[in-house]
């Protein structure tokens, strides 16, 4: 059996103050009622919802400002959760939603439902992670969870942690260095197209003296040519 009520606080998943919503008797009569969080819906109680009303645009604005300055907060910080772990840095478990709404609770004294920490899926490897929060209607931020072993770890696991959270921009750079050794043959660096093809003369080292010390030759040989056709025909004896 249903029944008619009006909403004099928050309450989630059913509605805000002042709305009037159809819950089942027994729940009503049994803890809404007792709690003072709903009243009846009759004719003397309507009176009641304006005043319900501002009571509600306070409370949201309110937290929506409180919100705003956790997510400002928050984002600048990096959580550091400690766990159990192989010498190999497996993880004995994983970091749940709760776990990080526990702990920033113990760290920061933030109270956190963990509703509002959005993990995909629990996490289970060492170092950085990225979390998303969804703190209110308009304000979503992202917290850096560092994930740290409590137990001491091999030199391997040491090692292959560091490779696996290098910087990107290094691996990147190596990356394309690489590339461009590959398009260069591996012969090192070539000068720039523009120095060799600058004008006649510059350039490749000794193109100049090369085409400079041609062109005499052929004068040399026309020189020649003209002697023989100058020189006068001699009779046999």
């Amino acid at each position: 059996m249903k029944t008619e009520v009006i909403l004099t606080s928050n309450i989630v998943g059913l509605g805000g103050e002042s709305d009037q919503v159809k819950v089942a008797a027994g729940y009503a009569r049994n803890y809404l009622f007792p709690q003072g969080l709903a009243i009846p819906l009759t004719m003397a109680n309507k009176k009641q919802i304006t005043a319900l009303q501002k009571r509600r645009v306070d409370r949201e604005a309110k937290e929506l400002h409180t919100m705003t300055e956790l997510a400002s907060t928050l984002s600048k910080l990096t959580l550091v959760i400690k766990v159990k772990t192989g010498e190999d840095g497996k993880m004995f478990g994983s970091v749940t939603a709760g776990t990080i709404a526990d702990e920033l609770n113990h760290q920061y004294d933030a109270h956190m439902e963990k509703r509002k920490i959005h993990l995909a899926h629990p996490i289970k490897t060492l170092g950085d992670h990225e979390v998303p929060l969804h703190l209110h209607h308009d304000v979503d931020c992202t917290l850096k969870v560092k994930v740290e072993s409590s137990t001491p770890l091999s030199p391997e696991a040491q090692a292959a942690l560091a490779a696996q959270h290098a910087p990107a921009t290094a691996k990147f750079g190596d990356k394309e260095a690489s590339k461009g050794r590959e398009g260069r043959g591996g012969r090192g660096e070539r000068p720039d197209r523009g120095d060799i093809r600058g004008p006649r003369g510059e350039g490749r080292p000794g193109a100049g003296e090369a085409k400079e010390g041609k062109k005499p030759d052929r004068a040399e040989k026309g020189e020649k040519a003209e002697k023989s056709e100058k020189k006068p025909k001699t009779k046999a004896a």
